[in-house]
């Protein structure tokens, strides 16, 4: 099966998801530099929203590269990704006006652990399908960065009720990881 109409479609979810997280930022009500204290937390957690959101989207697009052909495995992992990938907006919403209680927080955190576990999955697949590709899976790798991001998700939302800002420290700290270039994808000739 082609990949191109997967591709296709998960960069409008990606895109869209970006969309519905701006429209939620509302400009200060005067010229004061004063205005923006209050907008201050949910301008940070629209930036690290769309950290994560970028970083699923290159992550998506280097993996895609990878692969010569896609099945009906791999098309049902990456709605499962792009299920989670679309929730992020109603979660940055809500930990925007209540970063400091437990079930946004911890909402928020649930959220990015299944997208990295949906990510994990839709790499699995991806592998399963092009079996008869040794090169792609010395390029995917073992999966220890996601299952040390899963844990670590697990943990921040574990921390939630007592320390809700130590759980946006670990989430801030992943994103931040993840950033960090894989040069796996650049010696396999996909570099962006």
């Amino acid at each position: 099966m082609n990949k191109s109409r997967l591709e296709a479609f998960s960069d409008g979810v990606m895109s869209i998801a970006l969309t519905i997280m701006v429209l939620g930022l509302q400009t200060p009500h005067s010229a004061s530099a004063a205005e923006l204290l209050p907008l201050l937390p949910r301008l940070l957690s629209y930036v690290l929203s769309f950290v994560y959101v970028g970083i699923y989207w290159v992550n998506h697009h280097h993996l895609l590269q990878l692969a010569n052909q896609v099945d009906r495995r791999v098309l049902w992992a990456n709605l499962h990704l792009l299920f989670w990938v679309s929730l992020i907006p109603f979660v940055t919403d809500w930990i925007a006006g209540h970063h400091r209680h437990t079930a946004p927080v911890a909402s928020y955190g649930v959220v990015l652990m299944m997208c990295s576990i949906s990510f994990l999955v839709l790499k699995r697949a991806l592998r399963a399908t092009e079996a008869a590709h040794p090169a792609l899976a010395a390029v995917l790798g073992n999966g220890r960065k996601n299952a040390c991001s899963i844990l670590l998700y697990a943990l921040a939302i574990l921390l939630a009720p007592w320390l809700p800002l130590w759980s946006s420290a670990i989430y801030v700290a992943l994103a931040l990881l993840w950033l960090l270039p894989d040069h796996r994808f650049d010696r396999s000739g996909t570099a962006a």
